[in-house]
């Protein structure tokens, strides 16, 4: 099928052709004709299955119908505004009249949703703007005081040109609320609260996460109308084209088995998480010492340092890009061929998000997680979310000594948990309150034996995903040498982590 027969306006299809793209995406094929309808949408898609064209390009498309249909209507101009923004009718002049507003949680993803917004509308007369903070805000009033059709925003900065009356969003026609769930995660519920009190409330909403939380369902119930509903991937599912797997190594290795690693393998483009901002900014400054240009970003960073090493690494100038959880939202590269969880993340959720940075668009993707002995409660809970176990190696040089005694582990901002007491955390908790001892305050059941981890070839599921995602913390002791896995033998020099990349087809990505 083509994005012809989805009913979009020949210019769009025009322009998606000229980015290369023919085939729709699943998630393209249903939310086009359903935002286009013009009817509210709640719809769940991994990351990299083309989620943003399938409301960039309806919006793109209803707004310019809406525009012409005004035009056409006696006395349509009257309440319209002129090229400056300012009102006719002589009223003090609050910017322009916004007509779709697109929130995210992240300035990284709303730079990349609004440049997506630019190249699939090249060949229609509507103007779009980005706003984050993070940057001086008086060049984005000053690009308010033109013509502004479409702005994607973060919500704090967003409420901060609310507050100095240089945006009106009294005539808003759709909103878009893109990854919701990450937004609920990162506290913004109150500032989404204070933006819909500001919409008129006959607007078209259309709501897009990762996962259907309880959370996001509650959102949805209050928000949408009567919607349609549409999921493209089962719940909490890692993408299909995600080759994942675990090494073995004690904590005091990490660094230099992944120095080893990209080394020997011939690494590029690689995208490393870790749990902390301190941990980002240590293990970057670590690989430049040892002659591997890496950067870190996080939300410490000043977004032009952030913007810098991104561009950086998309253009393949910088080879190892060092993130945060939150600071690697938007980082959207087609064919990006590695991400190493350097620390698995308490949240088990967030482990189906940085691996799904990878084996976009078609192409193949590794994701390689190096876990040491305070973090096996993590992977039992990403293991419970995703329904599978995952295969172990050992490097040699690196094997670890899986008889120590785990040691708390730190979790930002001045927070620690206990791995007796951790595991990856249930989505109604996400972030594990420290208890006065430092440990978790959540009773958990008994994970399953981490005696049954598999070989390299496979092994025994620990279970479906829970109903709300992740698995509660485990209050049994740390694993025993008797209890541990026995490694797989490494991969050779050169294995593991391919340079197989396949072209996409479809507007993935994006």
């Amino acid at each position: 099928m083509s994005f012809s027969s989805l009913g979009l306006a020949e210019p769009l299809v025009r322009a998606v052709s000229e980015l290369g793209y023919t085939q729709p995406t699943p998630i393209q094929l249903q939310a086009i004709p359903a935002v286009l309808a013009g009817g509210d949408l709640l719809a769940a898609a991994q990351t990299g299955t083309g989620k943003t064209a399938s409301f960039v390009l309806p919006i793109l498309q209803r707004l310019l119908q809406s525009q012409a249909a005004q035009a056409a209507a006696p006395n349509g101009s009257d309440d319209r505004r002129d090229f400056r923004g300012a009102p006719r009718g002589g009223r003090a002049p609050r910017g322009p009249t916004i007509r779709a507003l697109i929130l995210t949680p992240t300035r990284e993803l709303a730079a990349q949703v609004e440049e997506s917004v630019r190249e699939y509308g090249r060949h229609l007369p509507l103007r779009s703007m980005a706003m984050f903070g993070g940057v001086n805000i008086n060049p984005q009033i000053e690009r308010l005081r033109g013509r502004v059709d479409i702005v994607v925003a973060t919500p704090g900065r967003l409420l901060d040109h609310v507050s100095q009356r240089t945006i009106d969003l009294s005539a808003v026609e759709i909103l878009v609320l893109d990854e919701a769930d990450r937004m609920l995660d990162m506290g913004f519920i109150h500032d989404i609260r204070r933006v819909l009190s500001l919409l008129p409330k006959k607007r078209q909403n259309l709501l897009f996460s990762a996962t259907f939380s309880d959370e996001i369902r509650s959102l949805a119930n209050g928000l949408l109308d009567r919607p349609a509903s549409i999921e493209v991937a089962r719940r909490n599912a890692p993408a299909e084209a995600v080759e994942q797997s675990v090494l073995l190594v004690n904590r005091d290795a990490k660094r230099e088995l992944l120095a080893h690693l990209i080394r020997e393998r011939a690494w590029f483009q690689v995208l490393v998480f870790t749990r902390t901002k301190h941990g980002a900014n240590r293990l970057a400054e670590y690989l430049e010492k040892a002659n591997i240009s890496a950067e870190a970003i996080h939300g410490n960073k000043s977004q032009n340092a952030r913007t810098r090493a991104l561009a950086g690494f998309k253009d393949g100038s910088l080879q190892v890009l060092v993130a945060t959880d939150i600071a690697a939202r938007g980082i959207d590269i087609n064919e990006l061929p590695f991400v190493v969880n350097f620390e698995l993340p308490n949240v088990a959720e967030d482990y189906v998000h940085r691996i799904g940075r990878t084996g976009r668009a078609g192409a193949a993707g590794q994701a390689l997680s190096l876990v040491c002995v305070d973090e096996f409660d993590f992977l039992r809970g990403i293991e419970k979310l995703i329904g599978r176990a995952l295969p172990r190696e050992t490097v040699a040089g690196f094997e670890p000594d899986l008889s120590v005694r785990p040691e708390p582990i730190q979790l930002g901002g001045g927070r620690t948990m206990r791995p007796e007491r951790g595991g990856g955390s249930a989505k109604g908790n996400p972030r594990a309150r420290p208890a006065a001892n430092g440990g978790s305050r959540s009773a958990p059941p008994k994970p399953a034996s981490f005696s049954n981890a598999p070989s390299r070839s496979g092994g025994p599921s620990h279970g479906s995903a829970p109903a709300r995602g992740g698995v509660a913390p485990s209050r049994s002791a740390p694993p025993s040498r008797s209890a541990a896995p026995r490694p797989a033998p490494a991969a050779p020099s050169g294995q593991g982590f391919g340079n197989t990349r396949s072209p996409g087809r479809g507007l993935r990505g994006r």
